[in-house]
């Protein structure tokens, strides 16, 4: 069954933000401000990406969707940051809904409609469990009726890490909460059109039925200084460093062998 996945860097979107910009030329002058397309692509390179390149289930496909008017240094780098890893497409689009443009992006990335797929979305500052993708395909496994029975299923990881990556290394607390994006994932029967991003992660289960997961930690969702959400930095405060155990569930669970 095909996963794909689809992670959002810097597009240019209009709504899909909680910090709301009054034109297009507002939102793009807000993105690729240096230092944030900086604080972004540190992010990207040592949080999200090593856990995606480890993934003890390589068969997936990872959608990064850009603005056409993403700087070149910075399109360059994103290429550069990406090659090695053959699950990669980078398209660009033009400002456009951001809902609207996502789906069909997710649609599009199907290789056959007609037969059933997995997918997750994944900020560019979060990240995934090196097992996220095996366990989506075990949940099928796990609850083929279910699925069988219903358009659309949640799979939700709900336990992960709330972090903050910095000069000193990383802060965390682990976490339970329920449909959080980046611990998210959707079963989609053939022939069915909906995406993942046809829902707000958090309503997901006033429209589907909801599979949870506690037992692994499956996600790190990053506190940094760009975060969408004004309510992300509630629990900063609570952040400690990595002990040992810790150090070592982030080694062998995202393949973050620095803490960092």
């Amino acid at each position: 069954m095909q996963v794909i996945g689809l992670c959002r860097f810097s597009y240019p979107a209009v709504g899909g933000f909680q910090i709301e910009h009054d034109t297009v030329g507002d939102r793009r002058r807000y993105l690729y401000a240096p230092d944030r397309l900086e604080e972004r692509f540190r992010l990207f390179e040592t949080l999200t990406l090593p856990g995606l390149q480890a993934q003890t289930d390589e068969d997936f496909d990872f959608v990064i969707v850009i603005g056409d008017c993403l700087p070149k240094a910075a399109l360059d780098r994103l290429h550069d940051l990406t090659s090695g890893m053959p699950q990669v497409r980078i398209i660009a689009q033009a400002p456009g809904e951001h809902r609207t443009v996502m789906k069909r992006i997710l649609n599009t990335a199907r290789r056959d409609t007609a037969q059933p797929c997995l997918q997750f979305r994944l900020d560019d500052d979060d990240a995934v469990a090196v097992n996220f993708v095996e366990h989506l395909r075990r949940a099928k496994q796990d609850c083929g009726g279910l699925f069988e029975a219903n358009k659309t299923v949640a799979i939700d990881f709900n336990h992960g890490f709330l972090a903050e990556v910095n000069a000193e290394g990383m802060r965390a607390l682990p976490q339970y909460r329920s449909l959080v994006s980046a611990g998210l994932g959707m079963y989609v029967q053939g022939g069915c059109d909906l995406t993942i991003m046809n829902f707000a992660h958090q309503r997901m289960g006033h429209f589907m039925p909801v599979i949870s997961y506690p037992d692994e930690p499956m996600w790190i969702r990053s506190l940094n200084g760009f975060n969408d959400s004004p309510n992300a930095h509630k629990q900063r405060h609570k952040l400690a460093p990595l002990d040992d155990d810790q150090r070592a569930i982030f080694a062998q669970r995202f393949a973050l062998y620095s803490g960092a």
